[in-house]
């Protein structure tokens, strides 16, 4: 087994990654420019021509592109080659509005398929392993991305998809699945799965790759020790391309940025200043090896930070840290921004399991916010008056996370429905 998919790549040095940002972004400005209108547009009112982008230093100058873009552009208006090169789509859900359609030519899907590739060895992935796709397959570029990167790593390729369950864990059991690759809310339906059938010790998971959806650390830790592995994380957007974009490795400090096909800026979200490196704010992605969908300074809203700081595995690209929340989507209550992510900690803080629901209302022209709660079969109880102190006892440490009231309603075990895909967290009845 290679140590690394890419070696040479992945542990180049800081001024071989510049030199190949440097060059690749101006040809890919160029490339937008001769052929991508809507882009050449945006440039053009703020003055720009090729000409004025000489390198990475100059990356700022460029306008950014948003989500309400990809919109107003769909399906056709951000391709930047014919038609009759492109090969595949992929999509989001389109739950918010319109879908994001992104295009791929083959030589796009080669370079994403290296991306997964990589993430798969990183986790100690190689020819003799079994790797098991949970995420699901079609136009949701999870299976797609994985699947093509377990194949380039010569792993034996279980193609599963989402959901069937006892598909799932017969698939697992019998062929002897070594890694697992899906979310982590379905990761963790597959643990409690595997508990309840008494099916542990016939499991061979050794590592997971979970994404999609934001997950704490002591999520982490739970699914490791429930399945016996190590959980890394794996970052991706279908605009940009899919998972792959960064990825996690054996220290699981953050995840490496593929910084030969993109790069990574952070920028304060009100005012789009680019911020210094080790600052929090908003990641931005420039793709510089995407021919199809080129996107330049894509606003992904995901809140972190990037870190330069050498790696212990040898990886030289520079790491992101697990998205800490988003700038559009997060929750603001009473005036005040609230995360998901802050009130799952604290209810695996608390020792309840990661399956909630987030209830947004507004009575009477004020903002109400109330977390549904599932006990644990451990400290499940039918004792109103045991219910109601567990409940104050919620309370108040979400009051000290978020700073407001938050209503908390305890429900019996396994009454929240369990997620086979992205888990349906926020309920926000103030946009129905």
């Amino acid at each position: 087994m290679k140590k690394y998919y890419q070696v040479e790549i992945e542990t180049a040095s800081r001024a071989q990654i510049d030199a190949w940002q440097n060059e690749r972004l101006v040809k890919q400005v160029q490339h937008v420019w001769d052929n991508v209108p809507y882009y050449r547009k945006k440039m053009e009112e703020k003055g720009l021509t090729p000409a004025d982008i000489q390198g990475v230093a100059d990356l700022h100058k460029l306008p950014f592109l948003t989500k309400d873009d990809l919109r107003e552009a769909y399906p056709y208006g951000l391709l930047g080659k014919p038609l009759n090169d492109c090969v595949r789509i992929q999509s989001t859900s389109g739950t918010t509005g319109k879908r994001v359609v992104a295009f791929y030519t083959q030589h796009d899907i080669d370079l994403w398929e290296d991306c997964c590739a990589r993430a798969i060895v990183a986790v100690g992935g190689g020819e003799e392993d079994v790797c098991q796709v949970a995420y699901g397959y079609g136009l949701f570029t999870g299976g797609a991305g994985l699947h093509g990167g377990a194949h380039k790593v010569g792993c034996l390729t279980l193609p599963m998809s989402s959901g069937n369950t006892d598909r799932q864990l017969q698939f697992m059991t019998d062929l002897g699945s070594t890694i697992l690759c899906c979310t982590p809310s379905y990761a963790a339906y597959l643990a409690e799965s595997i508990q309840e059938r008494g099916l542990r010790d016939q499991i061979r998971l050794k590592a997971g790759i979970f994404g999609a959806e934001a997950w704490s650390q002591k999520m982490r830790e739970d699914i490791q020790n429930s399945l016996g592995i190590k959980a890394y994380d794996i970052y991706g957007l279908t605009e940009i391309s899919g998972p792959g974009v960064a990825y996690e490795c054996e220290a699981q400090t953050g995840m490496h940025i593929n910084e030969d096909h993109f790069i990574a800026e952070i920028i304060d979200p009100n005012t789009g200043e680019v911020l210094p490196m080790g600052s929090k704010g908003e990641l931005v992605f420039t793709c510089i090896t995407k021919e199809a969908f080129p996107l330049l300074r894509y606003r992904t809203r995901d809140i972190c930070v990037l870190n330069a700081e050498p790696c212990p595995c040898g990886r030289t690209h520079i790491k992101m840290s697990k998205p800490m929340g988003r700038s559009d989507d997060m929750l603001i209550v009473k005036g005040v921004n609230v995360f998901p992510s802050q009130i799952e900690s604290v209810l695996l803080e608390q020792g309840y399991p990661a399956n909630y629901q987030i209830i947004v209302d507004r009575v009477n022209h004020s903002d109400t916010l109330e977390v549904m709660v599932e006990m644990t079969p451990e400290n499940f109880s039918d004792s109103l008056a045991k219910i109601t102190s567990m409940e104050k006892n919620l309370v108040a440490a979400l009051k000290a996370m978020l700073g407001i009231y938050a209503k908390v309603r305890l429900v019996a075990p396994k009454t929240i429905a369990r997620s086979e895909g992205k888990a349906v967290r926020i309920i926000d009845k103030r946009k129905i």
